[in-house]
């Protein structure tokens, strides 16, 4: 007799396997501010592409649930 699937015990995650990705989006997030903060040019490119993760992430999410 096999095991359901809905029987089998899963082992919680841990607090490191939960925030690590909300973790690095919000370090990304404050790096690009703090970039954009400190001068022209290059940083502004930077801070552009460093604030536009959470936003692709946050799109990326949502086309994913609704799949």
């Amino acid at each position: 007799m096999t095991k359901s699937r809905t029987s089998a015990r899963r082992r919680p995650n841990s607090l490191t396997t939960i925030f690590a990705l909300p973790l690095a989006i919000f370090v990304s997030a404050v790096a690009a501010l703090v970039i954009a903060l400190t001068g022209d040019g290059w940083r502004d490119a930077a801070s552009w592409v460093g604030l536009a993760i959470p936003v692709a992430v946050l799109i990326w999410a949502m086309r994913a649930r609704r799949s």
